[in-house]
């Protein structure tokens, strides 16, 4: 059973059950904030007149009935900022539902994402409860980067499973489990560029990675194993999903649209959610370089981490012996900020860097 007097202190803010001391903030949202902003939980009244009432009892009617809570989040001179339920609990199933809403004067800051890490880790901590849900609309970007900045999985998207007023949309189902490190972990998906499809890697494309990795000029200019076969290649495909489920990663096979041949491969690693940095990397099967998929692979995914998913900073590493990979940065947009002495077996690294404000 959940605590009813829970008061789970985060960072920044205290989750703190709704009580009648909250009539006159409570009051003041209900009558200034614009219906398609509200953010008090389901059931919260639409007129003033009913504040009272709900304080008293109608918020507490998820709790009695032992599927959920409703909490206010709070700053630190006690001013409601948001609130963040759990709902839908099946003690049996040993599974809950989080949701939550921010004030509009409030988001930006990271509270919603600050609310549901602290409010996981006590439900995980306090309860024998093994998973906790949350669904996001598709297109709505906001609130899909507060679940994988929480270190919620995308799992897939029901389509049309929601109706509302402009009609049906997608629904993403995400989820966190109690042995999960916490870490976020990019979506899966798939980028279309003019001549480009960028995909999850499969068994299919082993012997496209093996014949790039052990291609002379991928071997002497970039750090993958020595004498490269397709059992390396083969690894790299199995063990990408468990990379992108742990938040260290994603990589993305490329295709050309018209033919499907592979022509290069791309990965994202040292993910920084808290500051929104990532690095790229990436190497072009032999028989595809000189036409500029590599640029238009990196550029199309940047525009994705950061339109997407909030990041701000992208960064590149090239060898100062690798005049291709430098144009690759270049001509994607990055800009070069210096030298890493001795940074890949001895040799320097060029570093770039890509921020949103390049790609407008």
């Amino acid at each position: 059973m959940f605590d009813p007097d829970a008061h789970i202190a985060a960072a920044r803010l205290v989750l703190r059950p709704f009580d009648p001391r909250d009539a006159a903030r409570v009051r003041s949202v209900v009558e200034t904030v614009e219906p398609g902003d509200r953010f008090l939980p389901p059931g919260a009244p639409v007129h003033a007149s009913g504040v009272g009432q709900w304080l008293a009892h109608g918020v507490h009617e998820l709790y009695r009935s032992q599927q959920g809570l409703h909490l206010a989040m709070t700053e630190a001179d006690d001013r409601i900022v948001g609130a963040i339920s759990l709902f839908r609990t099946s003690w049996t199933a040993g599974t809950t539902e989080v949701g939550y809403g921010v004030h509009p004067a409030y988001r930006g800051r990271g509270y919603a994402t600050e609310a549901v890490r602290a409010l996981t880790a006590w439900v995980f901590a306090t309860t024998a409860l093994r998973r906790v849900d949350l669904t996001a609309n598709l297109d709505n970007p906001a609130s899909l980067r507060v679940a994988l900045k929480a270190g919620f999985t995308w799992e897939g998207v029901l389509r049309a499973a929601v109706l509302e007023e402009d009609g049906p949309h997608d629904l993403v189902v995400l989820g966190l489990l109690r042995e999960d490190s916490g870490e976020p972990a990019l979506p899966k998906t798939e980028l279309r560029t003019p001549r480009l499809l960028l995909r999850q890697p499969v068994p299919a494309d082993v012997p496209g990675l093996a014949a790039t990795g052990a291609d002379p000029l991928t071997q002497a200019r970039t750090g993958v194993p020595r004498d490269y076969t397709e059992e390396h290649a083969r690894a790299f495909v199995d063990i990408c999903e468990r990379m992108r489920m742990r938040g260290a990663g994603i990589a993305f096979t490329v295709e050309e649209f018209t033919t499907t041949r592979f022509v290069a491969n791309v990965d994202l690693r040292d993910l920084d959610w808290r500051n929104g940095t990532a690095e790229v990397g990436y190497m072009t099967a032999p028989w595809a370089r000189g036409r500029g998929y590599a640029g238009e692979a990196v550029t199309a995914i940047a525009r994705w981490l950061f339109e997407r998913h909030g990041f701000r900073r992208l960064q590149l590493r090239a060898a100062v012996s690798n005049p291709a990979s430098q144009r690759v940065a270049e001509k994607a947009g990055f800009t070069r900020e210096g030298v890493a002495r001795a940074a890949l077996d001895g040799e320097d690294l060029i570093v770039y860097s890509l921020v949103p404000s390049d790609l407008a």
